[in-house]
């Protein structure tokens, strides 16, 4: 076939940060190559191109998120690929360094490019003898690489150094080649500037600052020194990913739970999840419910802070996509659902069930409160209010004591603050308040201007 690029399909999960992708293979079949669990949009992208799915790959064991190779093999008949070095539990296409695929008529080269995990591999795809680009997964991303600690402060140093030989491998590559990675801008698993997605090999020698590294250790210290934290649940995946996802039948609905049997899911222990905008939240929600808004980042919070080993109910608006809820659970490997509040907080509160209040406030209505930050240190470090606390989001839970009582709460826009009020709440802080705004807004409404550098206190590098 001659192939063009109509026949390559991004489809960017702009939660997790990450791109897979479908190739037409010009015969009606198409490979896959790092689907999620979550296969809606690729299923909606191959249903309009009338392809079926023949091929599976993935590039390395997901941290971040539950592939959807299984799934596929069980839907479509999918022939899964990927490395003999995982030793995945289910049936699947082992591959080593320079093995081939025949895709049928377009061949699929694996290499090896540890680093990001340690049986990474990228694939070379070819037509002929026509190389056409190469998917590199976490190894050659836009402008950096994916971190490489994500196996423990143990082998941090040996991954690095290995990302560092697999970087310069695929720079070997012809400079015109297209660059397809799966990790890019938003992604926990890396921490690229700007918002492209794909790049080619050429423009990655120019531009990528971990190729521009004179030497070894210089590269090491480059890429280790733009690291931030990361989600909890990536110490999971990793290990389910390699024993395989369970089969999903369908898309679940959310069983509908009255108001009663709400109040004994949370007396049993069971948790509640407000998915409310922050605005409906803050003007009234159930005692002890956390907030984590719908949206792209849904699956990147719920997995952060909460355990998948308990059972959770959902507060939910009207006209929420249930099915994006559900979706961005699996996803994830959140399967204890119980399900979701009858008739919304209009119930709850006929029910005469409990009902509290967050003041969700403009940056003029902030005086004379403490001002909490739970952004990324990444994000507080580029410019802060003067005197803030820093305590990040996913650490917010473990150190409630360290937060000032009756503060306000900030992130970015408002969203992650009204997630970090909730876990206070919880926590038996009151009188708390939720910036609607950025630190920009607060520092014009306040006469200041934002500093840079991390906190002069210490008080965030001893809760680290």
């Amino acid at each position: 076939m001659a192939f063009a690029d109509e026949h390559l399909t991004p489809l960017v999960d702009e939660g997790l940060g990450n791109s897979a992708y479908l190739v037409d293979l010009g015969d009606g079949r198409a490979l896959a190559v790092d689907a999620s669990r979550d296969l809606r949009a690729l299923r909606a992208a191959a249903d309009r191109r009338a392809l079926t799915v023949a091929f599976a790959a993935d590039t390395h064991l997901h941290a971040d998120f539950l592939s959807g190779a299984v799934q596929l093999g069980h839907d479509a008949g999918a022939t899964v690929l990927a490395s003999a070095a995982g030793h995945r539990a289910f049936a699947h296409t082992g591959l080593a360094d320079g093995d081939e695929v025949d895709l049928g008529g377009l061949t699929l080269r694996a290499l090896a490019t540890p680093g990001h995990t340690d049986e990474h591999l990228s694939y070379l795809l070819l037509d002929g003898a026509t190389e056409l680009g190469v998917f590199t997964g976490g190894s050659l991303i836009v402008d950096s690489a994916a971190r490489p600690d994500l196996l423990g402060p143990g082998r941090t140093d040996e991954l690095a150094r290995a990302q560092y030989r697999s970087l310069h491998r695929l720079a070997g590559l012809p400079d015109h080649l297209p660059v397809w990675p799966t990790h890019g801008a938003g992604s926990f698993c890396s921490a690229p500037p700007g918002s492209a997605r794909t790049t080619t090999i050429g423009a990655q020698k120019r531009s990528n600052p971990l190729l521009a590294a004179p030497t070894e250790d210089a590269f090491v210290a480059e890429l280790l020194a733009g690291l931030g934290s990361y989600p909890a649940y990536f110490a999971r995946l990793g290990e389910l990913n390699r024993t395989g996802p369970r089969v999903l039948h369908g898309s679940p609905a959310l069983p509908l739970l009255d108001p009663a049997r709400l109040a004994r899911h949370l007396a049993d222990g069971g948790h509640v999840v407000d998915v409310r905008p922050a605005a409906d939240f803050a003007a009234g929600h159930i005692p002890g419910a956390l907030s984590i808004p719908l949206r792209n980042q849904f699956a990147t919070w719920l997995g952060w802070l909460l355990p998948d080993t308990t059972p959770l109910a959902f507060v939910t608006g009207d006209g929420q996509d249930l099915d994006d809820l559900v979706g961005q659970a699996h996803k994830i490997g959140y399967e204890r659902l119980a399900g979701r509040l009858a008739g919304g907080m209009t119930a709850w509160r006929e029910a005469q069930g409990q009902v509290t209040t967050t003041e969700f406030v403009t940056a003029e209505h902030t005086a004379d409160r403490p001002y909490l930050d739970v952004r990324q240190r990444t994000e507080f470090t580029a410019g802060h209010v003067p005197a803030a606390v820093h305590i990040e989001l996913g650490d917010l839970a473990a150190h409630t004591a360290d937060a000032p009582r009756g503060a306000v709460v900030a992130c970015g826009h408002g969203e992650r603050a009204m997630t970090g009020a909730s876990i206070l709440e919880r926590a038996g802080h009151t009188g708390l308040a939720v910036l609607a705004g950025s630190p920009a807004d607060y520092a014009a409404a306040h006469g200041t201007r934002l500093v840079e550098g991390a906190p002069t206190d210490g008080t965030e590098a001893a809760r680290r």
